[in-house]
Parts: C-alpha cells; structure tokens; sequence
C-alpha cells in the first residue's frame, strides 16, 4: 500500500490539537488522523518522549514515533509562555477537540482542561487521558501500562497456576485507552456541545474485565488461574504443548466437541458423561485437560492443524511476531503499510478500519515542529 491522501475521508474538516507523548495519547490521535481528521500536535523542546524510544530510527525520529504519529502535523510552542498560550487559544477557536495525556498537575497547570478553553470555544471538546483520572487520591501519581496492569488484577489473572503470575506481551492498557479515547471524543463531536472527557488507564483496563469482575462482584470468588490459560467458564479453551511447539484451541458448544471428537478417533469422548456436555467438561477440567494434552504432545503442531482445521475446529499454532506478519493471512488482509521518508520507506502496521467510498492517507510522521510556520502564519 502505497501513499494516499483521500478527501473523501470521514473525518476531512475535523480539527484536533494533540499535546501528547509516548503511546495512549499519540494512538488516540493517529487513529482521528487515519480517518483524515486534521491533527496538529504540539510539541515543546525535543519534543515528544516517543522520538528517541527504541534502537530503530528513520531520520531523526525512531520508528516507534513514527508507528504512532502518521498523518499529523507538528508544531513546535512553549505551552508554559505567554505566547504559548495565545498560539493555543488561537487553534482553539478553530478546533474541534484536544487530546492531552499529562499528569493532571500539568494539564490544570497549562489550562488543558474544558473550563480553561471554554471561553475561547464552548464547543471543544477536551480528553484528557491520565494514569488515575484528572481528580481523585491517586490522579497525580505517575503511571505506566505495566504498574495499571499489575493494580487491575490483569496480571494476576495471566501465567500458569503454579507459576508466577505474567504481564500481557505489549502495552495493552495504552492502546485500549487510545481506542476508547478516540470513541469518546467522536461521541461528544456528534452531540455538538464541548466538554470535558476524563479517561484513566485504571478505569479503562478495569471495564475491559467486563465479565471476569461481573462474576465476583455477584458472589464468585477471586478467579485463578487454569492450566495452559485456560477460559474461566470453557473447556477446553486454552493452550497445549506439542511435539514440537503450541496450539491453541477454542472449543465453545457441544458440536464442536463433538467434530473434535470424532476427528482425533476418541469416539469413546462422546460417551463419558464426564466430556459430553459445556457444563460437564467444565466441572472435570482437570480430567479433560489432561485427556488433551496427553493427546496433543504425540504429534506436531502442524499436524494436530492440518488434521482439525479443516473439519471446522478452532484451532492455530502459535505463531512468533515475526511468522505472524510474514503471512499469508496477513498479507490477504491488507494490513502492512508502506510510508515514504525522505530516508526511505517505513513499513508499519495499517489502520484496521476498512471504510467503503474511503481511504486511509498515509503521510509520514512529522519532523519536530515541520509545520510551525505554516500553521503559526495562519493564525495571524
């Protein structure tokens, strides 16, 4: 996929100012970015955090930047001057939002809030992600995915029970924030009257839990881990051990069961009243478990799927990062970008939304305060 500006975007004539750094902030809004809304990020002395993370730079930028800032434009400002503030207020009037992810000292400090911009534009809309919420015992505490993580219960409830409990492999928390900040601010765009839009990595991490906290603020207890990651409520769903790596496999309903049955020849599995039904195999876990991987350590990872995919069974071998976006599957899927530097070009991984009669632009991210001038002339 080569570069593309679409005017046709969904988001052509919106206009949000980003004062972000690192992740949850920056995904938030490339996300408004790859749906053509104008973006202008505001950036003071070297600029974002992001620009020097990793090993892997294009330019004068790192790649980990450059996955998070596409198809926005920089401007450099001091926020804490006079004249900072005059360039901010002026970009307000002109605006539909404002995205920031400082602490909630710095953002009442350098009045990012909706009760500071209102009068410049009662129609703003203001969301402000933090570790903790804007208010509260903990709202200026610092905070970083892996610490929301461990507090939320999400890392207690990964690993194997005899083991230590395992942090999710990427910045979970971050990215789920930049989504739902993103489904915020649109909200509140569409509804036409500005506010203010308060969004903690804790609260967001905490909804994504949904059923697992339902179960145990109803009467359930603290839920354990299972063996090999197992479901909570299905068996088996879960990972098993190979002969030569790991699969994993999702059985939901009895017919599934029953087609797995049948396809590794243990017939005799739909006949033990202890594995026929979703509620039985929950019940005997153990049993089951160990029925399966028993079963699945005598043969390759390869075989079990080319044996029990085709037959309808859920069912992957797990797959390295790297054999992951290598694949044919992902190259059907249209998922890999390619986006043109001065120094080259920079593969990334695409925007997930396919929007008929539209197409993502894909601008590089920008150099350090590239459009100052440009954007700071206009205001004039």
């Amino acid at each position: 996929m080569n570069a593309v500006i679409d005017n046709n975007a969904p988001l052509t004539g919106i206009r949000v100012i980003e004062i972000t750094h690192m992740l949850a902030g920056p995904y938030s809004g490339m996300l408004l970015a790859d749906m053509g809304a104008d973006v202008i990020k505001i950036e003071t002395g070297a600029g974002d955090l992001g620009r020097q993370m990793g090993s892997r730079y294009i330019g004068e930028q790192s790649v980990y930047f450059a996955s998070l800032n596409r198809n926005k434009k920089s401007i450099c400002v001091d926020l804490a001057s006079e004249e900072g503030q005059q360039t901010l207020h002026a970009l307000v009037k002109d605006s539909h939002a404002l995205i920031c992810n400082l602490r909630p000292a710095a953002i009442k400090k350098l009045g990012l809030t909706y009760d500071a911009l209102k009068q410049f534009n009662d129609k703003i809309v203001c969301l402000a992600i933090t570790g903790y919420g804007l208010e509260g015992p903990y709202a200026d505490k610092p905070a970083y995915d892996y610490v929301i993580q461990a507090l939320a219960g999400v890392i207690a409830l990964t690993g194997e029970p005899d083991g230590p409990p395992v942090k999710c492999g990427y910045s979970v928390v971050d990215n789920i924030a930049g989504n739902m900040g993103s489904l915020g601010l649109l909200a509140k765009i569409i509804h036409g009257k500005g506010g203010q839009i308060d969004l903690s990595l804790y609260d967001t991490l905490l909804s994504q839990l949904n059923y697992v906290a339902a179960d145990y603020l109803n009467g359930g207890d603290d839920p354990k881990r299972n063996r090999g990651g197992g479901h909570p409520y299905l068996v088996p769903a879960q990972l098993f051990s190979t002969k030569d790596g790991c699969l994993a496999l999702f059985i939901s309903h009895d017919r599934f069961w029953q087609t797995f049955a049948k396809t590794v020849e243990r017939e005799d599995w739909l006949e033990d009243k202890r594995f026929t039904t979703v509620q039985a195999r929950f019940e005997n876990r153990d049993l089951v478990v160990s029925a399966l991987e028993s079963l699945f350590i005598q043969q390759t990872t390869q075989y079990w799927v080319s044996l029990l995919d085709p037959a309808g069974v859920v069912i992957a071998g797990v797959q390295s990062l790297g054999e992951s976006l290598d694949s044919e599957l992902t190259q059907s899927q249209d998922m890999l970008l390619d986006v043109v530097y001065p120094e080259g070009v920079l593969r990334l991984i695409a925007n997930p939304l396919k929007m008929s009669g539209s197409q993502s632009p894909t601008k590089p991210s920008p150099a350090l305060g590239e459009h100052t001038d440009e954007i700071c002339m206009g205001l004039l």
